[in-house]
C-alpha cells in the first residue's frame, strides 16, 4: 500500500503515443490486466519506499492535437500493434475520464514535422508569455481542486523543440520573470513556460524530452526557492541506454575505442519533428554526449545520425557500429541493432519517475533529483554517464530510506 493520497499526473502532450501507453498502462495495471514489466520501481529493492500506486493516479493534461484518447489509442494499435484491443476495450472508460480533463495547450514552434494543431490552440505569436504561463497555472489549479488531489506532478512529453534563444538561455530567475512580461514569447520554448508554470504552483516538474524545459538555470533557481523537485532531461530508453552499458565494458577491459557510429530511424511524431535540423540538434546533443563523457579520448570518432522513416511508426530502429583496438594493435568490431516500440519502453519509465518524484515531494526533497540519473540521457545535476553507477546511486538512495 502507498502512503500517498490522490495523486494527479498532468501530462504536456497528453494525446501523444508515450502518453497513450502511460495512461492505458496505468489503467491496465489497476484492472490487473498486465504485469508491471519494464517498471524499475517494481523491483524488490524499492519496495521499502512505499511508492504511490500508479493504478490510482488521476490523469489530465495539455494537448495541441485535435481528437480524443480513445480514438488515438485505437489508431495507435492499428499502426503499431501495440495496445491489445482487449486491453483497450477494458480501459476505454479510464481513457474517456482522462480525456475530459485535457485542456488546449500551446506551441511556440510551427516547424515542419510538428503535430497538427487543433483549432483555438495558442501558437505564441503576438501572445504574452505571461499570459501563457498564467493560463497553464489556472488549468493546473483547477485540476487539483476539482479532483481533490493531494499533489500534482507535471510531466513534459510533448514533441521535441528547438533550443531557446541564447538571450533567453542566459537569463537568471529575476530576468526570466521580467522577460515574461514582454509582448511576445519570441526566444522562449513552450517547455520552458510549462516548467515555469508548474514550479510556480509548487508542482514537481519532470522533463522526459530533450527540450530545454528543466535545464534552464532560472528554473533551477525557482525550484530551489519553491522547495520543489525537478527531474530530466530526455528519457533513456534505447540506443543511448545500450551505449551507457556497453562503453564501460570496453574501458574496464582497457580496449581502445576507435569509432562508434550510430544510425537511428524513427517513424513517429518525434521522428517527423527531428527532421527539422533545429529540433534534431537538441536530440543529438544528449544522445552523443554520454559516450564522449565516458571515453574522454580525443581520437575517438563518434557520430549519431537520425532519419525519419514514416513506415516504422513507433518502432524505433538503431544500428550501431563499434570499431575497437585490442592487444597487438588488433582491430575488431561489434555491431548491434536495436528495434523496439519507443512508447512501450518509455511509458513504464514515466510511471516510475512520477512515483519516485511524488515520494520526494512528499518528503520535502527539492531541486534536481540526482538519484534518478539512470532514467535520462542528460540528467540534471549528474556528471556520471555510466548507467551502472547511475543505477547504483538509485539503489543507494533506496537503501538509505530515500533520505
Amino acid at each position: 500500500m502507498s502512503e500517498a493520497g490522490r495523486i494527479g499526473v498532468w501530462i504536456v502532450g497528453a494525446r501523444g503515443s508515450v502518453a497513450l501507453c502511460t495512461l492505458a498502462g496505468a489503467a491496465a495495471l489497476r484492472a490487473g490486466l498486465i504485469e508491471p514489466t519494464g517498471m524499475v520501481s517494481e523491483l524488490e529493492a524499492f519496495r521499502p519506499l512505499r511508492l504511490a500506486d500508479p493504478g490510482r493516479f488521476v490523469f489530465g493534461g495539455h494537448e495541441i492535437r485535435p481528437g480524443d484518447l480513445v480514438t488515438a489509442a485505437a489508431r495507435f494499435h492499428r499502426r503499431t500493434g501495440v495496445l491489445h484491443p482487449d486491453i483497450l476495450r477494458r480501459v476505454r472508460a479510464a481513457l474517456r475520464r482522462a480525456d475530459a480533463r485535457i485542456r488546449p495547450g500551446f506551441t511556440l514552434d510551427r516547424a515542419a514535422g510538428a503535430p497538427k494543431v487543433a483549432a483555438g490552440v495558442h501558437v505564441g505569436r503576438g501572445v504574452s508569455p505571461r499570459a501563457l504561463v498564467d493560463r497553464v497555472r489556472r488549468d493546473l489549479r483547477a485540476f487539483q481542486g476539482a479532483e481533490r488531489l493531494e499533489r500534482v506532478i507535471v510531466v513534459h512529453l510533448a514533441t521535441t523543440e528547438g533550443v531557446a534563444s541564447e538571450r533567453v538561455s542566459r537569463l537568471d530567475w529575476r530576468g526570466f520573470e521580467r522577460r515574461l512580461a514582454g509582448r511576445t514569447a519570441a526566444g522562449f520554448t513552450a517547455s520552458l513556460l510549462y516548467g515555469w508554470a508548474a514550479l510556480s504552483e509548487r508542482m514537481p516538474f519532470i522533463n522526459f524530452t530533450p527540450s530545454p524545459g528543466a535545464e534552464h538555470p532560472a528554473l533551477a533557481e525557482l525550484a530551489a526557492a519553491q522547495g520543489v523537485p525537478v527531474a530530466g532531461n530526455d528519457g533513456k530508453t534505447g540506443e543511448t541506454l545500450v551505449k551507457t552499458v556497453l562503453a564501460p565494458m570496453f574501458l574496464c577491459r582497457n580496449l581502445k575505442l576507435r569509432t562508434w557510429f550510430g544510425y537511428n530511424l524513427l517513424g513517429n511524431d518525434d521522428g517527423a519533428a527531428l527532421a527539422d535540423p533545429r529540433r534534431c540538434a537538441s536530440k543529438l546533443k544528449t544522445k552523443d554526449a554520454a559516450l564522449t563523457r565516458m571515453v574522454q579520448d580525443p581520437e575517438l570518432r563518434s557520430k549519431v545520425t537520425i532519419d525519419f522513416a514514416p513506415s516504422l511508426d513507433d518502432w524505433k530502429t538503431a544500428w550501431d557500429f563499434i570499431h575497437f583496438e585490442g592487444f597487438l594493435g588488433t582491430r575488431m568490431s561489434l555491431q548491434f541493432c536495436w528495434q523496439a516500440s519507443d512508447s512501450a519502453l518509455a511509458a513504464p519509465l514515466v510511471l516510475d519517475l512520477v512515483r519516485f518524484t511524488e515520494r520526494s515531494a512528499r518528503l520535502g526533497e527539492s531541486g534536481p533529483l540526482t538519484h534518478l540519473g539512470s532514467f535520462f540521457k542528460a540528467p540534471l545535476g549528474v556528471s556520471e554517464p555510466d548507467f551502472h553507477r547511475q543505477f547504483a546511486r538509485l539503489l543507494a538512495y533506496a537503501g538509505a530510506g530515500g533520505a
